[in-house]
């Protein structure tokens, strides 16, 4: 029964109730007052007569007052159901006629077909969005769908386990599908897909790890487990003992090698200008990116502030990274071994356990269930609980909850505590990682943003990724309009946004590029760096 109709059954009810109740009533008042005996059918006779104010029959005018009065009831009922009538069913009615409603099929090609609209979905579609990739969602409820076309998304409601919903978000001409619902729901659109195009690529999410291999038997190309990434991610950034200020890092190819290299309170870089560390000069190395209380910037403006806590993405050639690595290694933060507190033992708390332990961490693990291996069970926000899970002598804490409100506050708690305590904290929502930060996370990442970046990885399958913090591409594409220009003339950083890491000329990889006096020739290809915006704003500006 849709909305419509339960609307039409509540109104016949009640007005049905309402009248047999003022028959009855008027029935007594009659026998009572005018002393006039009235038949059950001539009394709601009467009743409709008032209620409509089509007339009053051969019972007017009564007598008594209460008669009188009873009647001038039944009147303004009538009148108070017309009023009711307009902004239930009137309004709603015209509205409903006027209301854009989405597509049933559409006719697209080399799109991505995203099934169930999620938080990550948003996350997924911002991403296609910057690469310049269509989409279209497919949507089970037929509200949520509505909303969504009203917002400007491109969404067909249905059923996307139906192979016929399928075939009319045109999925024989589609790039690829993703299957961002249920787990075993995820499972029959697979398998749905693959009833009607065996080749188009399909990846399909899990919350259970366990289940991918069935995934993968009913058609799924990859299956994606975006809170096992997460754990993993979040446990590397706990500060164990002898951690330097770069990390491992990405090799790119037989020259480029991306790192992260983070700020350390006390180091070399900390608190001087991006200008004045010269790290091209002096290492040969490019600063592509910087994460900021969240914020992920490229490029780096050279007068921005090296702060403590903020991180670099550099590039450059493995053996000058190395050198960064050595001339680093004096800024080296040396924590004492002690515990690191993980609050929330769910998938992503899980991983985070079990990375840890590989790292040869202590770990004490706090959940409100009893469970193996939970060490503390109770409240992560209650003082007491955090105290008892020995919140004052650890070193950091991981707190992965699945609300955010209860990650901020206890963000809050942690941090009165332990004052010298890193707090990383896994958001699910993007807006509440700004929040977090301000309650004193020192590192916070977002559920959603990871997911979806992952999905837009996997799915186009077409560029190298970082991160899934920051979707950073690296890529080499032709020189085009920067032929016969200098670095400097062509102004690329400021032009596109981007970082010129190398140039190909020939069978050389040319890495020593002075601004000033390096010149691109025909035949040049330019590898680059930088967000997914900014390439395509490189691709704009000079491939034309």
């Amino acid at each position: 029964m849709n909305i419509w109709q339960r609307r039409g059954a509540y109104a016949v009810l009640t007005v049905a109730a309402v009248v047999l109740l003022y028959a009855a009533g008027y029935r007594w008042g009659m026998a009572v007052f005018e002393r006039e005996a009235v038949s059950y059918i001539q009394a709601v006779q009467v009743v409709v007569e008032s209620i409509t104010t089509a007339g009053f029959g051969g019972h007017a005018p009564w007598s008594s007052n209460f008669m009188n009065a009873y009647v001038l009831a039944m009147n303004l009922t009538g009148v108070l159901f017309v009023f009711l009538a307009v902004p239930v069913f009137v309004v709603p009615l015209f509205r409903e006629v006027f209301k854009t409603h989405p597509p049933t099929a559409i006719e697209a090609s080399g799109h991505i077909i995203l099934c169930e609209y999620t938080p990550r979905g948003e996350a997924l579609i911002a991403e296609l969005a910057s690469r310049g990739h269509a989409y279209v969602i497919i949507e089970s409820d037929r509200q949520a769908a509505s909303t969504l076309h009203e917002a400007g998304y491109s969404v067909i409601p249905g059923d996307p386990e139906s192979t016929n919903v399928l075939q009319n978000a045109s999925l024989t001409t589609a790039a690829g599908v993703i299957a961002d619902a249920a787990d075993d729901t995820n499972a029959s659109i697979a398998l749905s897909v693959r009833e009607l195009d065996p080749d188009v690529r399909v990846v399909t999410l899990v919350e259970n790890p366990d289940l991918a291999p069935y995934h993968r038997f009913a058609g799924a190309d990859a299956v994606l487990s975006p809170r096992q990434l997460l754990g993993d991610n979040l446990a590397r950034q706990v500060p164990t003992a002898m951690k330097t200020v770069v990390d491992e890092g990405v090799e790119l190819g037989e020259h480029i090698e991306l790192v992260e290299l983070k700020v350390e309170a006390g180091s070399a870089l900390c608190q001087q200008p991006l200008r004045d560390a010269r790290l091209r000069e002096r290492y040969g190395v490019d600063v592509v990116g910087a994460w900021k209380e969240g914020t992920f910037s490229s490029p780096v403006a050279p007068e921005e502030t090296l702060e403590a806590g903020m991180r670099l993405l550099i590039a450059g050639e493995s053996a000058r990274i190395q050198a960064l690595r050595q001339a680093s290694i004096s800024d080296v933060q040396c924590f004492p071994r002690r515990s690191v507190l993980i609050a929330g033992y769910g998938r992503a708390g899980q991983t985070a356990v079990a990375t840890l332990k590989q790292m040869r961490t202590k770990v004490v693990v706090l959940d409100r269930q009893d469970k193996a291996p939970v060490d503390v069970v109770g409240d992560v926000r209650d003082p007491d609980v955090l105290s008892e899970a020995g919140i004052e002598s650890a070193t950091a804490a991981i707190i992965s909850v699945d609300d955010d409100t209860t990650a901020i506050f206890a963000t809050l708690v942690m941090r009165e505590l332990n004052p010298e305590l890193y707090i990383i904290v896994r958001a699910n929502k993007e807006e509440s990682e700004k929040k977090l930060y301000r309650a004193g996370a020192d590192y916070v990442q977002s559920l959603a943003t990871v997911s979806g970046r992952m999905m837009a990885s996997t799915i186009l399958k077409d560029e190298q990724v970082f991160t899934f913090e920051a979707q950073i591409e690296i890529v080499k594409l032709p020189a085009g309009d920067l032929v016969g220009q200098t670095l400097a003339e062509a102004e690329v950083r400021s032009e596109a946004g981007v970082v010129v890491l190398a140039v190909v000329r020939g069978a050389d990889t040319l890495m020593e590029l002075d601004p000033n006096t390096f010149r691109f020739a025909e035949g040049d290809a330019v590898v680059i760096a930088g967000t997914s915006k900014s390439v395509r704003r490189f691709e704009a500006a000079f491939l034309g």
